[in-house]
């Protein structure tokens, strides 16, 4: 299971039409119902991956310990295996910003994961996106942004508790079947 983490699992901060991370840990907030969704997804059995674009690093607009902090408060009060994390802005063109796959194929590398038994659950297209191209299955969450999506995930859900109940009945009718 890969999850985005601004949008899935916190509050994102809209600037304009765009959505941004928390600044600093005193700006995160939790979605409601996260935990639960991914206590129960655990439950069921799945390793449960972040993956998430920072590029505000790159930029220089927020200090990269500010992002490690973050990270490391969800790491500490949710179920979360991992969160790996790509720092570099779109002009460094490289293998682990989505819309590229790296950093979900590399964690899939690293932990032994079948990336197409695998789902990736996004609030953007550049998660479908890296989703697809890693081949997994995709589930996009929220109600979207101005920038729209590009190509159809396989679910949209309201939240992350929709959509871990609809893949953990996914899960299930496949084990079901096999």
């Amino acid at each position: 299971m890969f999850l985005d983490r601004d949008g899935v699992l916190n509050k994102v901060r809209m600037k304009g039409d765009v959505p941004c991370p928390p600044a600093d840990l005193s700006d995160l907030e939790i979605l409601p119902n996260v935990p639960e969704a991914l206590l129960s997804l655990r439950q069921a059995g799945f390793r449960l991956i972040v993956v998430t674009n920072q590029p505000d690093v790159a930029r220089g607009t927020t200090p990269r310990e500010s992002v490690e902090a973050i990270n490391q408060y969800l790491l500490s009060h949710l179920p979360l295996d991992s969160v790996e994390v790509c720092y570099h802005d779109d002009a460094d063109h490289c293998d682990c910003r989505k819309p590229r796959p790296g950093m979900l194929t590399g964690a899939a590398e690293r932990y032994g994961i079948d990336v197409t038994s695998s789902f990736m659950v996004g609030d953007r297209w550049r998660d479908m996106e890296a989703g697809r191209l890693a081949g997994c299955s995709t589930i996009l969450v929220g109600v979207g942004y101005k920038e729209g999506v590009r190509g159809e995930p396989d679910k949209a859900a309201s939240s992350l508790l929709e959509a871990a109940q609809w893949i953990i009945q996914q899960h299930t009718s496949r084990n079901i079947r096999s």
